[in-house]
Formats: C-alpha cells, sequence, structure tokens
C-alpha cells in the first residue's frame, strides 16, 4: 500500500505537459464561448435560470405559461399563479436590456370594431371604380389613418369547437350575424339554433349537402389516392366544399369579398375552413403558377364569359392551375336549356355566355370531359400543341417576366407560357408528395435552392418542431386548427407539424429574398403571398396559432414592429399562441412591446446550445372582451366557464 501511495505521488513530465495543455484549451474553450455575443450571454444565462428554476426539463420550461383555454375556478386560479410566474422569470432575461422602460400599453379600440379588416374596410371601399370589382380589392388605409389599437372580442366571445365538430358548429357569439340564416335558408348554408350556428353542408348549387355532390364531382375528379390534394373555391359562400373535401384528404383554398353576404369569410374560417377575403377583380390572385389540382366555381358570379374581358378570368385559373388539372363550373350557364326560365335569363344570352366559356376553353387547352346536370368539368391538358389552338388564340405573356411577380400586379389578357422543362414536372400522389423533393427544386427553378439544402431545411424544422413541442405540449393535440407561418420558406415548419386535426396558411413575403411559394404547393399545402406591412385579408380573430420566424429582421426598416405585432394582435384568437423566432437581441423588443398588449411571454433557447443568438419566444394572448375592455370570465363553447 506504501509502495502504491508513494507511486501515486510522483508526477512524470509528460503528465504535467498533459496537464498545462487540458487547462489551457478548456480556458481558451470558455473565453470562446463568452466572446462576440454582447448581451446574449448574459440573456442566455437567464433564460438557463428560468429553465433552472423549475427543474430543468421541457415541463419545467413550459410550467410559466399555458398554452390552454381554462374553464373554472381551479383552472382559473391555476393560471393567474402561472402567469404571475412567467412575468417575474421572463422580467428577468428583459432586464439585462432594459429594466426602467415602461413598455408601451396599446388600448382597446372601439366595440364597433370588433371585427375590423383595416384592407377591406366597407366605406372606403365604396370610393372606388365599380368596374372588374376593383371596390372589393385591397384598399389598405395610408399610415396616418392606420389604427393603433387592440381589436376587442365582441361580448361573450367563446373559444371554437374542436374540429370536426367546428364543421357543423359556430358559437353565435363570436359571428353574431344572422342574415345568411334568412337569405340563403332555402339553400341550406346556415342555420340559427340558440347559442351556435348549425351548417348543414349546403350550397347554392348543393341545397342538399356537399357530400353528395363532391360524389358527383369524383365520378370525373380523381379525388381518391392523392391525386388532386389541393383545390381553390373561387366565390366560396361559408365554404362547405372546402370543408367537405377535407374529409377526404384534400385541402380548399377558399375565398369571397366582404360583400352584401354578412361575415360568409368569418363563418367560414369559424368553422376551421381555410378561407381569406378577396375577389377576382383586376388584379392578380396571390399564388404563384401551377398552384392548383383544381379550380372550382359554384354559381360564384364571375363573369367567366362576359363579353368584354377576352376570357381574362378564365387565363387567370389557367394560370394557377396545374397540368392535367381540373376546373368545374356549376351553375349558369351550364345546362342553360333547361334552367333559363328558373335563372330568369333569355336563352340568346345565356347561350352567348356559354359559348364564350367554351372557346376560351379551347384556347386554353382545356379539354370538355363533361356535363353533369348544371355542372361543367374541364381539364387543363398537360400539352397543347399551338397547331391546336384556333386562329383567334390570345396572345402569351412575356416569357422574360417574373411569373412569382403577381402582388398587386394587374390581370393581363395572355396565356401564361409553360414551365420550362423538369420545373413542370410530375407530382406525386398525396402525402408522398409532402416529402418527395419538388419539380421546382429538382430542376433548380429556385436559385440557390438545391436538392440537398432542401432536404437540409426540412431537417432542420423537423428539430425546431420537436424542441417547440417540448415547451407546447398542445402541438400534438386539436387545440390548433387554424395555423399561420408567417415567413413559410419552402414550409418546413407546415410539414413538420403536418396533422390532419389542423391547416396551416403559409404566408411567403413579397419582401422574401427567394420566391418559394410554389415549392409549398408542390408539396400538397397551401398558402400565398402578403406584405406584412399590410393588414392580412381576413377578419380579427381567425387564427389560433401564428409562427414567424425572423419575421421582425426581414422587416427591419420597412415598416414599423408595432404594426406587425397588432396585425398578429388582431388575427389571433384569445388565447391563441404565438412562436417567434429570431435573434435575442430582436425578441426583446418584441416582448418588451408584448406586455402593453395583455400577451404572456416566455422567452426560450435555441434548442443546440444557449450561447446561439437565435431564441424562441412563446406567447400566449389574454382573453378579454369589449364590453368592459379588460380581462373578464367566458364561457367556452363547450358550456364550461373560461378563465380570464
Amino acid at each position: 500500500m506504501a509502495t502504491k501511495s508513494g507511486g501515486a505521488g510522483t508526477r512524470s513530465p509528460l503528465s504535467l505537459v498533459v496537464a498545462m495543455a487540458l487547462c489551457c484549451f478548456f480556458y481558451l474553450l470558455g473565453a470562446w464561448q463568452r466572446s462576440g455575443y454582447g448581451k446574449g450571454d448574459a440573456i442566455a444565462a437567464a433564460v438557463n435560470r428560468q429553465a433552472a428554476c423549475g427543474g430543468g426539463g421541457p415541463d419545467a420550461v413550459a410550467a410559466g405559461l399555458s398554452f390552454d383555454t381554462h374553464h373554472g375556478g381551479a383552472a382559473n386560479a391555476a393560471g393567474t399563479n402561472a402567469s404571475s410566474s412567467s412575468s417575474a422569470s421572463t422580467s428577468a432575461v428583459e432586464g439585462d436590456v432594459d429594466a426602467a422602460a415602461a413598455p408601451p400599453e396599446f388600448a382597446p379600440c372601439a366595440a364597433s370594431l370588433a371585427d375590423h379588416t383595416p384592407c377591406h374596410d366597407q366605406e372606403r371601399a365604396m370610393t372606388f371604380p365599380r368596374k372588374n370589382m376593383v371596390y372589393r380589392e385591397r384598399h389598405c388605409p395610408p399610415d396616418g389613418e392606420r389604427l393603433r389599437c387592440l381589436v376587442p372580442a365582441p361580448p361573450g366571445y367563446v373559444t371554437p369547437f374542436p374540429w370536426p365538430k367546428s364543421r357543423d358548429l359556430v358559437p353565435f357569439a363570436n359571428a353574431p350575424y344572422k342574415s345568411l340564416t334568412v337569405e340563403k335558408a332555402v339553400q341550406n348554408w346556415v342555420q340559427f339554433e340558440g347559442s351556435v350556428f348549425r351548417f348543414p353542408g349546403g350550397g347554392t348549387q348543393f341545397p342538399h349537402g356537399a357530400d353528395k355532390y363532391i360524389d358527383q364531382l369524383a365520378s370525373v375528379v380523381p379525388f381518391s389516392g392523392g391525386h388532386v390534394r389541393t383545390v381553390l373555391d373561387t366565390g366560396c359562400g361559408v365554404a362547405s366544399l372546402g370543408a367537405y373535401l377535407d374529409a377526404r384528404g384534400v385541402v380548399t383554398m377558399s375565398f369571397a369579398p366582404r360583400d352584401s353576404h354578412e361575415a360568409q369569410v368569418q363563418f367560414a374560417l369559424e368553422r376551421g375552413v381555410p378561407a381569406f377575403i378577396g375577389v377576382l377583380g383586376s388584379v392578380k390572385l396571390p399564388f404563384p403558377p401551377r398552384s392548383f389540382d383544381m379550380a372550382h366555381c359554384s354559381r360564384c358570379l364571375i363573369p367567366w364569359g362576359g363579353a368584354g374581358n377576352g376570357g381574362m378570368y378564365m387565363m387567370e385559373v389557367d394560370r394557377v392551375l396545374r397540368p392535367g388539372g381540373y376546373w368545374v363550373l356549376s351553375g349558369p350557364p351550364i345546362n342553360w336549356k333547361a334552367n333559363h326560365r328558373a335563372w330568369q335569363r333569355t336563352e340568346a344570352d345565356l347561350a352567348g355566355e356559354q359559348r364564350r366559356i367554351e372557346e376560351s376553353a379551347a384556347m386554353l387547352c382545356w379539354e370538355k370531359v363533361t356535363e353533369i346536370n348544371e355542372i361543367g368539368i374541364w381539364r387543363k391538358l398537360a400539352a397543347c400543341p399551338a397547331s391546336s389552338r384556333p386562329p383567334a388564340a390570345a396572345r402569351t405573356c412575356d416569357a422574360a417576366a417574373n411569373p412569382d411577380d403577381v402582388w398587386y400586379k394587374n390581370m393581363e389578357a395572355c396565356i401564361t407560357p409553360p414551365a420550362p422543362g423538369a420545373a413542370a414536372g410530375e407530382l406525386q400522389p398525396f402525402p408522398a408528395r409532402l416529402t418527395a423533393v419538388p419539380p421546382r427544386v429538382s430542376s433548380g427553378a429556385v436559385p440557390g435552392l438545391t436538392a440537398e439544402a432542401y432536404a437540409e431545411e426540412n431537417r432542420r424544422w423537423e428539430r425546431h418542431v420537436r424542441a417547440y413541442k417540448k415547451v407546447n405540449h398542445k402541438l400534438d393535440t386539436d387545440r390548433y386548427r387554424n395555423i399561420m407561418d408567417m415567413n413559410a420558406g419552402v414550409g418546413g415548419f407546415a410539414a413538420a407539424i403536418f396533422s390532419p386535426k389542423s391547416w396551416v396558411m403559409n404566408v411567403v413575403p413579397t419582401a422574401a429574398e427567394l420566391s418559394t411559394l410554389g415549392v409549398v404547393y408542390e408539396r400538397g399545402l397551401i398558402g400565398m403571398y402578403h406584405d406584412w406591412c399590410e393588414a392580412f385579408s381576413t377578419y380579427p380573430r381567425t387564427y389560433d396559432l401564428i409562427h414567424g420566424n425572423g419575421i421582425f429582421t426581414l422587416y427591419k426598416d420597412k415598416c414599423k414592429m408595432e404594426d406587425i405585432l397588432l396585425e398578429m394582435d388582431r388575427i389571433l384568437r384569445p388565447e391563441g399562441t404565438v412562436i417567434l423566432r429570431d435573434d435575442v437581441e430582436v425578441l426583446l423588443k418584441v416582448q418588451r412591446m408584448a406586455k402593453g398588449m395583455r400577451w404572456k411571454t416566455m422567452m426560450v433557447n435555441h434548442e443546440d446550445s444557449p450561447h446561439i443568438p437565435e431564441k424562441v419566444l412563446f406567447t400566449v394572448k389574454r382573453y378579454w372582451t369589449s364590453d368592459e375592455g379588460s380581462e373578464k370570465k367566458g364561457s367556452s363553447s363547450g358550456g364550461k366557464g373560461s378563465e380570464e
């Protein structure tokens, strides 16, 4: 034993050199880890302390923020305590930067503005021309007229029913408008029953229900097997077509104007159906070419065969319709010989309209597949030889123009040229196309986006979403139906969070470096272009979850942070969730401003390392309504009391 002890105490020169080298290495490593991030280091330490206070695990990180909708006394008290805990921990994070400055306070808007749609204001609309429906298009207020207040929920607002129950039932308090129950009673759009609206699934051309109507279409259109995945419904009403196509694995982008059909798009979104306020008027739709497998119009009042438009509206549908895609026209003038008296139009008028539609379809190389009663179905040919076009064919659009540059661009009476080469490649059936390499990527149509970079982007978002779910376990439930990604890229977030219980509006900002919305659609997802310096084309309180990756860095020096945040607050439901991913310095400014918007907030480290300056800010919008302008107790659509 004495010999062993003496041997252990003897140090060789080599072991001393190794020990000194290790000390130097770890000293330099620590110095490197602490370098270059400024305030971010102190913030990272504070975020670590926040996690450590609850034990350090994922549940501990989320302990300060509740993502539930809350019901009744005990839950209400727990939610209040959690809110206090969250405020204390996030203050520690923010205090390193600007503890003394008071956050700005945003007052509630007037109760009459509960359904405020800034770019679709009815009074402003009436000052614009009616020709080509210009007055129903987007007309946003100038900066000096922009409201900078919090749009309130109406009295009695409740959490919508979970999907699929929400397809059939909407709480009356959320959209208290009964006019369609009278105006469209015969067509079974919507019925009022006590405290809820019931949606039987009827429409103008399918009063006996959308399911039977879809069965008729399915005799020609291959909904089964995932071949038809994305559908555009023009003039959608309350979006019953999209609501019932959902069960068949089809996602439908529905739109209608804010007009005399009161709250039709609002009802669609309350039901949990993708929709936006819009019209086929004078400007291009906010989609790239070749987005949809099918386009649909059920008595949508669009003048497809109008004598004065030269087929322009059908050309716009052709632009967004994929080769091999279908166009369905239901209602006038189809089968006019049997219906002209019921439609109260002359035979000559209807015959002329149908003739012009048929001529435009031939010019676009659409093959008429069938007529079923009052339904006409055409299919866009994958290839159209020039020799098959009639002599009166319209001109081809400028091939040198950027086909994705459509934001506020006027429609033209011209035919969009086909995509070059492999960019028009065959799509796999859904759900295989969700993970397959899209033709726009494999062909190199998106500059700098290779198949390898695309695959890595998807892996990155899978890691991010796994980390999100450790903080917010509700992401794996039916808690969130209507989801928005404000800066979608190639749809990585939407693909990683994909579930039949939800849908994602993938927004590609007009300020983005790359136009990737076409890639999003080739994955079987939906979305649209938008400029976040303006209000989105939707009603207040229409999204359950909003995700934003680098959105404030993208719009730095382009518009005000507060305007983007106020727009997010407008379209987010009470008790809805926001997940923001950005540089820590940016998120600290957001967090400070969010305190004046009645949002609960909590910042979380990047999942790879606390020393990465990119952080994640989780927020929850508090419940409050216009009758008090402050937090109050309400009730849920399940009939129980709701927190705050």
